[in-house]
């Protein structure tokens, strides 16, 4: 099989299918969207696989591709968002719903957090590599992972001791 070739790309979705749509659903929170970001990451692969399977690692690269193209619809999602709100939008009501689960509290943080988080402890890679995939320095992928842990943690504590007391 030469490299690069459309038989080599479709070895290669299947075997990293899964575990892209894993993550995807982690970012994304549902699987309708998951399903999308998976599609999106995968048709992006294949325009470019000469590249993709000259590369030393094809999964950290299917894996960065997944994640920059998530945030960048986020971003493009909150530019036609804030394009299309009113000026005197009423405010959100300072007691959000009762979270319970890790994705519905996941989905309360910003995309970059959300995205710096999953990788850093959903996917096991090093504070390094998610700087590296994020383009962003070691000291904020600290910062940001840690500030988005307390808010989990306040969020998941808050929900078991509800949860207990039913």
């Amino acid at each position: 099989m030469p490299p690069g070739s459309e038989h080599e790309f479709e070895a290669f979705a299947r075997a990293s299918q899964r575990k892209l749509y894993r993550t995807a659903y982690l970012l994304c929170g549902n699987a309708d969207g998951a399903r999308d970001l998976t599609q999106t990451t995968l048709a992006k692969l294949f325009q470019h696989w000469r590249r993709v399977s000259a590369a030393d690692h094809p999964d950290a690269y299917a894996r960065t591709v997944l994640t920059r193209t998530f945030l960048a619809e986020r971003r493009r999602r909150l530019r036609d968002l804030l394009a299309h709100t009113r000026a005197d939008a009423p405010p959100r009501p300072e007691h959000a719903e009762l979270r319970v689960t890790l994705l519905a509290a996941l989905a309360e943080l910003p995309p970059r957090a959300r995205a710096m988080v999953v990788l850093r402890y959903w996917e096991d890679l090093s504070v390094e590599t998610v700087a590296q995939l994020l383009r962003c320095s070691e000291g904020t992928v600290k910062s940001q992972c840690s500030r988005a842990l307390v808010k989990l943690r306040a969020q998941l504590g808050e929900a078991h001791m509800y949860a207990t007391e039913s």
